[in-house]
């Protein structure tokens, strides 16, 4: 299963093909829809989420509600294109677009570097397609990637566990399922299922908006459900937690990301790192804790899957950073650009459909699927010869 994306911040659509879904898959274009919707919301974000709404379209592979196993195209609609008509255009006479020209890059962004790697003189060409509108693609297909996992039982829930300085304790999964999760983070403006965290980072967007900067912080995403065995020991590339760290750190902003406990592993000792292995005539093989986050040798462990991920501040800033103009060389104020002063909110929920994205292109590599039913009977199956091991 894989996908492509196309368009620009200010095109007229973005474009997603995904390849490689089984066929009679149920598809709901109102869950993908809703999907988009949670993208956009959370406290901290700016004007451009008033001007979009965002909806899918669908172009191809879905008919009657299901897919066919043909490629799936769907198109999201920038409105607002209409005003960027000129500026955008692929016709050959570009004098219409000089009076939007960039040639002075902010510092945190895509614009200097990609400028030099593809010979563009004018940055518009970068910046437009380095834009996080691009996540809007990404969350619509994990959408759909969603619809294979809640075929077969698996969960995905996220929240947002800092922003700024203010960060909340560990969840303990054994208190919470992900059906919980993502209800409390969904009631909540920051994603936050610590109350009195929460007012407290309100405050701290509030206080950032005023002196024009910006916020960063960490999103957590939890997995349950997941069959043990998904991804793989026998080489570097298949092993499913790595996959799941390149997914994150490829979001817009994403700067780091770690499994279970991750970091805070390298300050304890062994025996407060792994986790021991119980038996149950109830639940089989399981863990004792959950410290390596569902992953063992690059493989599910049975366990709920823990990714965490960290987004720097947006480093377009309404008290510009210093930079230089490509054309004099000149220093000067980087220009300001429609922004939010926290997006992390919104990332988590483009954090989740990435995670969701991978495991169920990991389900689909291991079980069969040319059909949503043959992958429903072999996940099934599976799932009782584990329980017999």
């Amino acid at each position: 299963m894989r996908y492509l994306t196309a368009g620009e911040s200010h095109g007229p659509q973005l474009t997603l093909i995904v390849e490689g879904l089984p066929s009679q898959l149920p598809f709901s274009k109102e869950k993908v829809d809703a999907q988009l919707a949670r993208r956009q919301k959370g406290y901290g974000r700016g004007r451009r989420m008033q001007i979009e709404s965002d909806q899918i379209q669908v172009l191809s592979g879905i008919r009657f509600g299901k897919t066919t196993g043909a490629p799936v195209a769907l198109a999201i609609e920038n409105k607002d294109w209409a005003k960027w008509q000129d500026v955008m255009s692929p016709d050959p006479d570009a004098s219409k677009a000089e009076k939007r020209r960039v040639s002075r890059p902010r510092p945190g962004h895509a614009d200097l570097n990609g400028a030099v790697k593809y010979g563009h003189r004018d940055m518009r060409d970068v910046l437009e397609r380095s834009s996080a509108r691009e996540t809007a693609a990404r969350v619509a297909v994990g959408a759909i990637a969603r619809q294979v996992l809640e075929l077969c039982g698996i969960k995905v829930a996220g929240h947002v566990v800092q922003i700024g300085s203010v960060n909340t304790e560990r969840l303990d999964l054994t208190c919470w399922s992900a059906e919980e999760i993502a209800e409390k983070s969904e009631s909540s403006p920051v994603r936050c299922l610590d109350p009195d965290a929460e007012q407290e980072m309100i405050r701290l967007i509030d206080e950032a908006k005023q002196e024009g900067d910006s916020l960063g912080g960490v999103v957590e995403v939890i997995v349950e459900g997941v069959p043990v065995g998904l991804g793989s020991h026998v080489h570097w590339d298949r092993k499913l937690d790595a996959r799941l760290v390149q997914a994150i750190v490829s979001i817009n902003a994403f700067k780091g990301a770690e499994i279970g406990i991750g970091f805070e592993a390298g300050k304890r000792k062994g025996s407060q790192v792994h986790d021991e292995i119980l038996w149950s005539e109830e639940k089989g093989y399981h863990r004792a804790t959950n410290r390596l986050g569902g992953f063992e040798g690059g493989m599910t462990n049975g366990e709920a899957i823990v990714v965490r991920g960290v987004m720097k501040p947006i480093p377009t800033l309404y008290k510009p950073l210093n930079s230089v103009d490509i054309d004099t060389r000149e220093p000067f104020q980087a220009s300001i650009e429609r922004s939010d002063s926290c997006a992390v909110p919104a990332a988590s929920v483009v954090a989740e459909n990435v995670v969701a994205w991978e495991i169920a292109r990991a389900l689909l590599e291991k079980f069969s699927s040319d059909t949503a039913d043959e992958l429903v009977q072999d996940v099934n199956r599976y799932r009782q010869r584990v329980r017999e091991f």
